[in-house]
């Protein structure tokens, strides 16, 4: 059964963050189809402003995008009082180095490496989203 299917549950929202349009948009699909709202942003300035629009309940985050990083977002957020809360997923294609350290030193509660088997990223998001059985 999936997430929220037969219920009132609410759906728990995740933001999904990547500068590549095609992955996001499967990203995107695949997380509905799985039971969850999902909002998306290209940038990491759009990242920071749907996150405060829409508080969800995680990010899934890109760390190479163009302009602003996922490691300088998710500092934003992690500093921001209406976000810091927010679980935030790091996926990346970068086993190591300087963005890597920079997101865990920011607050990241996952790194998840690209490309990643989407049962193994679901197993990931139940782990830091809040029960959607309770309002």
């Amino acid at each position: 059964m999936k997430l929220g299917e037969g219920s009132t549950h609410r759906k728990n929202k995740i933001l999904v963050v990547e500068d590549h349009s095609h992955i996001r948009q499967i990203l995107a699909l695949r997380l509905k189809e799985l039971g969850y709202e999902v909002f998306e942003a290209e940038t990491g300035l759009d990242a920071f402003r749907q996150a405060r629009t829409t508080l969800p309940d995680l990010v899934l985050m890109d760390l190479h995008m163009p302009v602003v990083g996922g490691d300088e977002v998710m500092a934003w957020l992690k500093t921001d009082l209406l976000t810091r809360h927010i679980p935030i997923i790091v996926a990346t294609a970068l086993l190591f180095g300087p963005a890597v350290d920079r997101a865990i030193a920011a607050g990241a509660a996952e790194v998840i490496h690209k490309p990643f088997n989407f049962d193994a990223l679901n197993t990931i998001l139940q782990r830091h989203l809040p029960d959607p059985s309770v309002v």
